[in-house]
């Protein structure tokens, strides 16, 4: 063999062998993960507590950055186009990594193509939310003074197209009034301000209000699904306060940039999948009110035809909702 064709075989070798090589050592140093709204906020939460036993696991710290904005779009488009090293990771949602395909019609990344998808992390309820002193004691009450007078009550969200928002335009939209809304730089800051009763309603994941509720902070009018939850076991479902087509939940996944070595995508979602097994960290999880997801949407795969499921689902009830 000649030189030249050693030589090239030598670089060849070298190129096959160094992703393999470079995931072997993975992680090597502290690994950024965007939280794309403010701190507090549901994805913030459920974020920071599966982050915390990934490390653990790992080897390295999983750091949380908060990069709010636009409805969480201006953190997913950061991560994004970060270099798919594995060390910037995302954890998007429902509003970010679905409905924001239907808000927003030139969304800068695409969900489904534009990131490696991970895990999901949690399936979180959602619930319809009043400041401590609205006048208002049951859904059904909320709804008739909404109806009635929509332009005097308030209605707070994370931002628009996060999963407050979508989950407040279902809302509205199911009991046709349009109130007026009032956008913030995430869950964090939205609740924060229905605590201090500068808006009425809300609607939103529970994981970071439980505590809120539990205190008489604020009150939780309906929870947008079949059962009740034993984080807010007093708390009636939207089919019992008499609105059962208002069914909703939200989610949280992880995501890295597309062109992430495969064999750290593997890495990184047994990792999740590990930690979400883990009795402390699911117990933590479930007493905020998270549900732990299935199985199958915790692979790459899964997670992947789940977002693309979701998409399907939510931008025709977004566009019919914001349209109107």
């Amino acid at each position: 063999m000649s030189l030249s064709k050693r030589f090239a075989a030598c670089i060849l070798a070298a190129s096959l062998f160094a992703p393999t090589a470079f995931a072997q050592t993975y992680p090597s140093k502290s690994i950024t993960v965007i939280v794309p709204y403010a701190a507090g906020g549901n994805t913030d939460v459920v974020g920071r507590i599966v982050s915390e036993q990934m490390s653990k696991i790992l080897g390295q710290q999983l750091v949380i950055e908060n990069v709010g904005g636009a409805g969480g779009t201006t953190g997913s488009v950061r991560a994004a186009r970060a270099e798919p090293n594995g060390y910037t990771l995302i954890v998007g949602q429902m509003g970010t990594h679905a409905a924001s395909v239907g808000l927003y019609p030139k969304l800068a990344y695409d969900p489904v193509n534009d990131f490696e998808h991970i895990s999901q992390l949690s399936d979180t309820p959602i619930a319809v939310l009043v400041r401590k002193d609205f006048p208002a004691k049951t859904l059904g009450e909320l709804i008739a003074l909404l109806k009635a007078d929509p332009q005097k009550y308030n209605n707070g969200h994370g931002g628009v197209g996060s999963t407050s928002h979508v989950a407040c335009l279902f809302f509205t939209k199911l009991i046709d009034a349009r109130p007026p809304m009032v956008a913030y730089q995430g869950s964090g800051p939205a609740l924060n301000d229905l605590v201090s009763g500068q808006y009425d309603f809300l609607c939103d994941q529970i994981p970071h209000l439980v505590p809120q509720v539990r205190a008489g902070n604020i009150r939780a009018l309906g929870l947008a699904q079949m059962e009740r939850t034993a984080a807010l076991p007093d708390v009636p479902t939207t089919v019992e306060a008499g609105l059962p087509a208002y069914q909703a939940s939200g989610w949280n996944a992880m995501f890295a940039p597309k062109g992430t070595p495969r064999e750290i995508v593997e890495k990184l979602s047994a990792a999740a999948n590990q930690a979400l097994d883990d009795p402390a960290t699911r117990a933590k999880l479930e007493a905020i009110g998270a549900v732990i997801p299935r199985k199958e949407n915790r692979t790459p795969e899964g997670l992947k035809a789940f977002v693309a499921a979701e998409i399907a689902k939510w931008v025709p009830i977004v566009k019919d909702a914001a349209a109107k």
